[in-house]
């Protein structure tokens, strides 16, 4: 028997589902979770805490303009994959559920007769 709890997750997923799959709402939703990533890495190249990669930072004039594209492609593949996955678990939980109610109908049926 499913809680509902369940219930209404199988609801929720059956009515967004289509929605959420799309990659670029995944990318919109995501871009958060890919700053988490880039925001500490800039902090980490512009600290100077090495003193050998900021010699070396401060030779080539077009590293910012590399580090720049780095973490946007950073952004973007963390943002997407990380909405992917939860799309993926959320879908996985919502055929498992649905083999459950299934299941729960053929043992009702056999109960009854």
């Amino acid at each position: 028997m499913l809680t509902k709890e369940e219930s209404d997750f199988i609801d929720y997923w059956e009515r967004n589902r289509d929605k959420e799959r799309k990659t670029f709402r995944q990318f919109l939703i995501g871009i958060p979770v890919g700053l988490l990533f880039a925001i500490p890495i800039t902090v980490n190249f512009y600290s100077g805490w090495y003193k050998r990669a900021a010699m070396v930072r401060n030779a080539d004039e077009s590293s910012p303009l590399v580090l720049l594209i780095a973490l946007l492609i950073v952004i973007g593949f963390i943002a997407v994959f990380s909405k992917r996955h939860q799309w993926e678990m959320h879908e996985q939980k919502y055929r498992e559920l649905l083999a459950k109610r299934a299941k729960d109908k053929i043992s009702t049926i056999v109960e009854t007769k």
